[in-house]
């Protein structure tokens, strides 16, 4: 297997989308609506490939996975990591998480950090393994409570969720 991570392009929006609902199929039984909700807009990805803020992984001429991010204080924001379940459990989303890491340290930033489902297996524990911690809730920076408030809005349960940090 050929593992090459590199930016997104454009021309693999819609390609990006398919592999972002393929993806979310790993939900079903667990968080029935998350796996049949829609994909990141078009627009929403468009604007992350024009900011260098989305990698893909791509092997063998296959685009396997996928990492959006953006700058939010003194690091970068991990949004979404995707991986086709055909490519599960061969670290390709590791090394996405890596190649967000080299990008962070090259722009002099301190931290990755990120929001996800505290006890859904490939979530929290998965990002525990690779050196994130749990951030506590209630000494969230305001960026941070910002994006809280967003996800609050799009109507998902921050109970189940945990905000975590990577030092760089």
């Amino acid at each position: 297997m050929t593992l090459a991570i590199r930016p997104a392009l454009t021309s693999e929006i819609e390609a990006l989308r398919a592999l972002e609902r393929a993806s979310a199929q790993r939900f079903i039984g667990l968080m029935d609506a998350l796996a049949e909700d829609e994909p990141s807009p078009a627009p929403v990805l468009a604007a992350r490939i024009a900011i260098r803020g989305l990698l893909v992984a791509e092997t063998d001429g296959v685009l396997a996975a996928f990492v959006m991010f953006r700058p939010v204080g003194d690091g970068l924001y991990i949004e979404q990591i995707d991986v086709l379940p055909a490519f599960a459990g061969r670290r390709i989303g590791a090394g996405l998480i890596e190649a967000v890491a080299e990008r962070a340290r090259a722009d002099g930033l301190a931290r990755l950090t990120l929001s996800t489902f505290r006890d859904v297996p490939w979530n929290a524990p998965w990002y525990r393994r690779l050196g994130f911690a749990d951030l506590d809730d209630k000494k969230l920076a305001p960026d941070l409570m910002e994006i809280r408030r967003k996800h609050l809005a799009r109507g998902l349960d921050e109970s189940l969720r945990v905000f975590m940090e990577r030092p760089l």
